[in-house]
């Protein structure tokens, strides 16, 4: 086997702060949106600097408390963009980890934790 990408879905459930947390505060983009018809729940694709989540409103493809880690590069510059735009309801840290890097964790507002990583 070889692994061509593998994509995270996360479980929402409000499409307005979905787009808040991903697209407003953690820049990511939307890349495509479906539903199965106008008052289907939303399935799409967010990306952001190689980063692609997969965001679901529906009941069955996923948890609420999923944790996705993310192994990324210029973190402490990307953590101070986050902390410019003074979101209300996240001020995440940057901290030292165990493993030898540098770690900001977040937790979106339908309790999915992303933690990104930058080894030192």
């Amino acid at each position: 086997m070889i692994a061509k990408r593998v994509i995270s879905i996360l479980r929402i459930f409000d499409t307005q702060k979905a787009i808040e947390f991903y697209i407003d505060w953690l820049g990511f983009k939307i890349d495509w949106q479906h539903r199965f018809s106008e008052d289907a729940p939303l399935y799409m694709q967010v990306s952001n600097s190689g980063i692609v989540l997969h965001l679901s409103e529906h009941h069955a493809d996923t948890t609420p408390g999923t944790r996705v880690y993310l192994e990324v590069e210029q973190l402490k510059e990307y953590h101070h963009q986050l902390m410019d735009k003074k979101y209300n309801y996240n001020r995440p840290e940057l901290e030292e980890s165990f493993h030898n890097t540098w770690c900001m964790q977040l937790t979106d507002p339908f309790g999915n934790r992303l933690t990104f990583n930058e080894e030192k």
